[in-house]
């Protein structure tokens, strides 16, 4: 660039439009600024369902599995008649344990970049993974609900005394203790 000292008044130097073209570049610059107003709340909302997500499937999904394969299983089985029905139960508990490990790998796969967004810290999601995880839990829980929920309360209704006991069991797991001290 040509400094003014180097030129003449007849070159066609023009400091005014150097100032008008620094303001164009400025405003491309505060416009793809404006663009945060519209990305921000995204991300935000982003942070937010990266967090929810970790603390409910942590909280959630996995107490419900281990609900499920700690109590309810146990007591269907032992409500079970010998004969066809047993292997039959066996079978369907194996796949609902069976689909409980795949869901639980694959949130696994997704949880770290996933607590990292939730950190605000940049992370290639799985988006496929996602997409499976999602699909994979809807297909387990209908199985559960039309398959094995129905038959468990047909077994389970034999004995009173075995939904009693099984709805006892839960409510301790799910119930802290309370301890009082000795006055």
């Amino acid at each position: 660039m040509k400094t003014p000292e180097s030129q003449t008044a007849s070159q066609d130097y023009a400091p005014i439009s150097d100032f008008k073209n620094c303001h164009s570049g400025i405003f491309r610059k505060l416009e793809a600024l404006t663009e945060l107003a519209e990305l921000l709340p995204k991300f935000q909302r982003a942070r937010q369902l990266s967090e929810q997500s970790v603390e409910f499937f942590r909280e959630a999904i996995f107490e419900h599995h281990l609900d499920e394969e700690r109590e309810l299983f146990p007591a269907v089985l032992a409500e079970t008649r010998e004969g066809e029905e047993r292997p039959r139960v066996r079978q369907i508990i194996d796949r609902l344990t069976e689909e409980h490990r795949t869901l639980e790998k694959l949130w696994k796969s997704l949880e770290g970049d996933l607590k990292r967004v939730a950190k605000g810290k940049e992370s290639d999601v799985d988006l496929e993974a996602i997409a499976q995880l999602t699909s994979r839990y809807r297909a387990h829980a209908e199985f559960e609900e039309t398959a094995f929920l129905p038959l468990s309360e047909e077994i389970l209704a034999r004995n009173p005394n075995g939904i009693a006991a099984l709805g006892m069991s839960l409510h301790m797991r799910h119930t802290p203790l309370r301890v009082t001290g000795y006055v």
